[in-house]
């Protein structure tokens, strides 16, 4: 406990890291004087559950403002519950470091005063990024950047003024709002992705195209690749979006672009912002300025994986690093270590996650990145309710370091539990023989007895040792769309006879050869020695055994399809027979 007393401590910003750190400090300093202020009427509010008020999901939007037991965090709330004062509608105008005071300005009045301080933390938060592009201030044109613009959306939607909507942008956010759109309001809907995959940087490709599959089965219309030129309208209001290849009619468009720090407050002080705009903290949350503090959405933090400082605009984190703020300004050494960006989402009846890097990002930071990518049962084979999850391991082929988890299945806790695990072994740095002798509790209803996380690991292992050779599945269904890109493969299916039969038929015996798994041993004479063998199952585990075995008699000549048909299936292709 501190011995500081009378402390005067002043927060600028009252969403998640703010009232956090002020809640914080007054558990630890009961004789504190402690101050939130912020622009808006509505504070200490959820804004990840943001789309799925607008989904019907969360009813009112006074139950994302609400504590667990069911008050709502307000002024009055903060005043009686915390012994904390929150001055809203209350915008900070500037910041006196010398005599160590802000100049508040009260919106509604004009009136100005300053307010002193010991110690200030900014937690400015976050800015939705708006493109520059003709007709984004457009009547129907919405960011997804606070409350008010959710209640004004879920009230027009609720109205009946909104039959046709565009997203631009598919990233978590743009993915939310697209299902929150169509599963409940039945809105037709179309999201727009500047990158040729939706969650870029985030997942690597085959998880980002068995979601964009799940999307459109479930009606949502994507176009990725594409970028949002002009939004266009008519008497001052939207009605409709213009890309480069079409013109995309609509009565509501989302941006969900992204968003950046807000960091000017910072920067007119002369704190210390780096070069992507956001405040620099060390570990104990502390700016440039010993006595100024900043978290959550204004920061950058240092990744666990590259060690590199990197911006991680997550409610999650803004609440760690709250806390951590609020003990250093109560006179508690504290710090926040960083972070591996863990993430996870909903979309519809699936769910997808990851931490650490993906592989495209492991590359671009240099490392000898490679992946697995299993696909494996999320319980007991027998256990009725057992179905099919996807899980990419990334990691240095060197080191043997794990560097990224990406996770995607049905809707549950199963992905969610994994992605955990290895956010916490990733940042202690762990390597594959660290994640295949993870223990995890087993029993059938909830996982396989070699839990998913170990499988993923145990193939890692077989590619680094040169025991697993494979094939990319972007590479493999290249080749599928086009066989003349690689004449000399064929494919060796090793499933049954009864699913093996329709490839067979479609696409001939030269190029698709069919032997069950249970075959091979006895039949690998009959196999080509001069093409390249794509060796298919289901998850890739019979194909893997059939490597070793082919390569035991002198066939060295295959690739095995990590993930197989199950991950095949769930991307969802034009030429699987049907």
């Amino acid at each position: 406990m501190s011995n500081i007393k009378g402390e005067k401590i002043v927060i600028i910003g009252g969403v998640a890291a703010g009232p956090k750190a002020a809640c914080r400090v007054k558990r630890l300093m009961q004789d504190a004087e402690v101050t939130i202020i912020d622009e808006d009427s509505l504070i200490s509010y959820g804004g990840c559950g943001i789309p799925y008020y607008v989904s019907g999901d969360v009813s009112d939007e006074s139950e994302l403002r609400s504590t667990s037991f069911h008050m709502v965090r307000n002024e009055t709330f903060f005043q009686d519950a915390k012994g904390v004062e929150a001055l809203t509608r209350t915008r900070a105008l500037s910041i006196d470091r010398k005599k160590k005071v802000v100049l508040i300005e009260h919106v509604d009045t004009g009136v100005q005063q300053t307010i002193a301080y010991n110690k200030l933390m900014l937690a400015t938060g976050s800015r939705p990024f708006v493109l520059p592009i003709p007709g984004a201030d457009l009547d129907g044109v919405f960011t997804v950047s606070n409350l008010h613009k959710a209640i004004e959306i879920k009230k027009r939607i609720a109205g009946g003024k909104v039959t046709r909507a565009v997203v631009i942008g598919g990233g978590a956010i743009g993915v939310e709002m697209a299902e929150a759109l169509t599963d409940l309001w039945q809105v037709d809907t179309t999201l727009i992705e500047f990158m040729d995959q939706l969650l870029p940087r985030i997942v690597d490709f085959p998880m980002a195209a068995m979601l964009a599959t799940h999307l459109r089965d479930k009606g949502v219309t994507l176009h990725l690749g594409e970028g949002a030129a002009e939004i266009l309208g008519n008497g001052g209001k939207v009605t409709g979006v213009r890309t480069a290849r079409r013109t995309l009619d609509a009565d509501l468009v989302i941006m969900a672009a992204g968003v950046r720090p807000r960091s000017e407050l910072a920067r007119e002080s002369g704190l210390q912002v780096s070069a992507m705009g956001a405040i620099v903290v060390n570990e104990r949350m502390q700016t440039s300025d010993p006595s100024i503090y900043a978290a959550g959405d204004c920061i950058e933090v240092r990744h666990l994986v590259s060690g590199k400082k990197f911006y991680a605009p997550l409610g999650s984190l803004a609440n760690r690093e709250g806390r951590v703020a609020g003990d250093n300004m109560a006179g508690i050494p504290s710090v926040f270590k960083g972070a591996v960006g863990s993430f996870i989402m909903k979309a519809f009846d699936v769910c997808i996650g990851a931490t650490g890097l993906s592989h495209d990002v492991a590359l671009a930071e240099g490392y000898d990145a490679d992946v697995s990518l299993t696909a494996p049962s999320d319980r007991a084979h027998f256990f009725p309710t057992v179905g099919q999850v996807v899980f990419q391991m990334v990691f240095d082929r060197r080191t043997r370091r794990v560097l990224g988890l990406q996770g995607f299945g049905p809707m549950g806790d199963g992905i969610l539990v994994r992605i955990d695990a290895a956010a916490a072994l990733i940042s202690t740095g762990a390597t594959i023989d660290d994640f295949g002798t993870l223990e995890m509790a087993y029993a059938p209803p909830f996982s396989a007895a070699i839990d998913s996380i170990n499988a993923a690991a145990y193939v890692a292992d077989n590619i680094c040792e040169g025991r697993l050779r494979k094939i990319p599945m972007a590479s493999f269904l290249q080749w599928m769309e086009d066989f003349t890109i690689q004449p000399d493969w064929v494919a060796l299916d090793i499933r049954h006879p009864k699913e093996v039969g329709p490839f067979v038929d479609k696409f001939g015996g030269e190029r698709w050869l069919g032997i069950p798994y249970n075959e091979v041993r006895a039949r690998y004479q009959e196999l080509p020695a001069d093409k390249t063998m794509i060796l298919l199952c289901d998850a890739g585990t019979r194909s893997f055994e059939t490597q070793s075995f082919l390569d035991s008699v002198g066939l060295k000549n295959s690739l095995v399809l990590s993930g197989g048909f199950n991950v095949v299936r769930k991307i969802g292709v034009d030429w699987y027979p049907q």
